[in-house]
């Protein structure tokens, strides 16, 4: 059985014994750790393929450890020639910014068609900022919070710019075989709870996530979704809509048992192990201890993949780092 149908039998909620992992780094962790961990974890083949350039250090570090999903890049957009006062004033703006695309679709399909080609793992093109971020990147999350309440009419213009470009850049690549799935970043919560009301994210933001879901269905990929903080309340919501997996599963801000039971048949649960409090300040022993619990937990009926509730940041000592990994391992046989 391959990583890929490992990652598969989670999303299916199949409990086979086998528990699939996702450990992934921020740019400056993988700075700090990443050729130690490349020496301590990595094949003979991702080390050469490291060294020649066909791997970026992140990729190899992920292919390193045994991930089974790799995050991969796809080209995308960004903003182009926003005015200052677009970030600087409080009212509304008058007209929508401009847009420009960055990357090249043939470097990244000979790549990932490289990494499906020879290693065994389930590729994830991952979208961070993919929509309501997207929008207060462009104005700044206080302006655009203000947008949302006292100039909503411009405000959904901005979020229906930003879906229609999405859907074109999805289509670019959604049908190439080696994607196996597609996660969009976009951070709705806070510590405590939804940083806008239910309502208004129904009436503004969900109708434009579900047309990326539903083409990313379309084209036979799984849907993830990427958003930090409490998102408890529209949970119900994007099961309806048909999503897949829910990352990062914060257990400091919502009970991650709890949605398990109440959630664990119909979405699959991609995180959950403390990068606030055990990884970053809790012995190696109690990092075992946490992630074993966890795991045993969240893996109940199948539909988890275990992960840090985030990126392993710089603040996770090396002992730590290796302790989760290897936790991780155990689990996967």
């Amino acid at each position: 059985m391959n990583k890929t149908e490992r990652i598969k039998e989670a999303l299916r909620h199949e409990n086979t014994g086998c528990v699939p992992y996702a450990i992934n780094f921020t740019v400056e962790a993988i700075q700090l750790y990443g050729e130690r961990i490349l020496q301590d974890y990595a094949s003979e083949q991702v080390i050469n393929d490291y060294k020649s350039g066909i791997l970026n250090l992140t990729e190899a570090v992920s292919l390193g450890i045994g991930n089974h999903m790799l995050y991969v890049y796809a080209p995308w957009w960004d903003w182009c020639n926003v005015p200052d006062y677009f970030l600087r004033e409080y009212d509304a703006p008058s007209h929508l910014p401009e847009t420009i695309g960055h990357g090249s679709y043939e470097e990244f399909f000979k790549k990932i068609k490289y990494i499906k080609e020879n290693y065994d793992v389930y590729l994830l093109a991952t979208i961070w900022g993919s929509h309501w971020e997207k929008a207060n990147f462009c104005r700044g999350i206080e302006n655009f919070l203000g947008d949302l309440a006292g100039s909503p009419e411009w405000a959904q213009e901005l979020l229906d710019l930003i879906i229609r470009k999405n859907i074109v850049m999805l289509e670019n690549f959604i049908n190439i075989k080696e994607i196996d799935g597609v996660l969009l970043g976009s951070d709705w919560g806070t510590q405590n709870d939804l940083i806008m009301s239910p309502t208004c994210w129904r009436n503004m933001i969900k109708n434009g996530e579900k047309q990326e879901y539903d083409l990313i269905k379309k084209h036979g990929k799984d849907v993830f979704v990427h958003s930090c903080g409490n998102v408890q309340k529209i949970l119900g919501d994007l099961v309806e809509m048909g999503l897949d997996a829910l990352n990062p599963l914060q257990p400091e801000c919502m009970d991650i048992y709890k949605i398990k039971e109440n959630f664990g048949d119909k979405l699959t649960f991609f995180g959950g192990i403390s990068t606030q409090r055990t990884l970053p300040y809790g012995t190696s022993e109690e990092v075992v201890e946490e992630s074993k619990k966890i795991i045993k937990a969240m893996s109940v009926n199948g539909g988890y993949i275990t992960a840090p509730s985030q990126e392993i940041q710089t603040d996770v000592p090396y002992e730590n780092v290796r302790a989760l990994i290897d936790t991780a391992k155990l689990f996967a046989k």
